[in-house]
């Protein structure tokens, strides 16, 4: 990232105040972006607003309800409204719930598919229209997963809603690519903490232990990833997936056998 290229640039942020969320927030604010940002819960996001001791000329706040439809079209217009067309979208709400499909009711599902991957159809289509009518190009980053690429019993639903989000990444890119906005996706590592979604002590240990490079991630991780496929060094990249996840999504490193090490 060349210095200063972010800043001013309007950026605009769903599931603000999630742990990736709160990572991403904090990268573009010390980049000097002006922020349009987005959660469920209007407490939690003012609360972590105020934190980042920033004025009003510098990000707006507003809580929405991802799965109503004209709730999104005016989270996009208010921000238009505030600082202009957006520069970049990144589409970063998610629900990450566990349970056998044979136990999940179809109204969960429901509710899986509408903030997985409704909400960035929508959110996506909206701010697209309104950075066409700016005559701006930007670039829109969907925080996806590696789950897209493999399956785990117990959560079906939101492997299946990444693999969608996948193809709906590939999808965007091709159709916005003669307006100058380049649609990708990132899969963070493993960064367990989140109110929304919670993982059992059980469940962080052992997963962090199978990661190959052999830990969570960090916030510099994902700033890192992130600034990139933003930034000018990323030109000519769309429809594309980065990984930044230390292999996990690769594979395991449990070994199961007596000897576990080569040496």
């Amino acid at each position: 990232m060349r210095d200063g290229e972010f800043k001013d640039n309007v950026v605009l942020v769903t599931g603000a105040s999630g742990v990736i969320g709160r990572w991403i927030v904090a990268a573009f604010a010390k980049a000097g972006s002006r922020m349009v940002l987005t959660d469920h819960r209007p407490d939690v996001l003012s609360a972590d607003i105020a934190a980042l001791g920033l004025g009003a000329d510098r990000v707006l706040g507003h809580a929405v309800d991802l799965g109503d439809d004209a709730a999104i079209d005016d989270l996009v217009a208010r921000g238009v409204a505030a600082f202009g067309a957006p520069d970049i979208v990144v589409n970063n709400a998610g629900v990450y719930p566990s349970g056998f499909l044979l136990d999940i009711d179809v109204a969960e599902w429901d509710r899986i598919m509408a903030v997985n991957l409704r909400a960035p159809f929508a959110l996506t289509r909206a701010a697209a229209r309104a950075m066409i009518a700016a005559g701006k190009g930007g670039a829109v980053v969907n925080i996806s997963s590696g789950a897209s690429r493999k399956m785990r019993s117990t959560v079906v639903p939101y492997w299946v809603s990444k693999t969608a989000l996948d193809r709906l990444t590939k999808g965007f890119a091709l159709e916005l690519a003669p307006y100058g906005i380049r649609v990708n996706a990132l899969e963070p590592g493993f960064a367990p903490g989140s109110v929304v979604s919670p993982l059992t002590e059980a469940h962080v240990r052992a997963t962090a232990a199978a990661i190959p490079l052999g830990r969570a991630a960090t916030e510099a991780d994902m700033a890192g990833a992130l600034f990139y496929l933003c930034s000018g060094a990323a030109s000519f990249v769309t429809g594309t997936t980065l990984s930044v996840d230390g292999g996990n999504s690769i594979g395991t490193t449990t070994v199961h056998q007596d000897k576990k090490t080569p040496l």
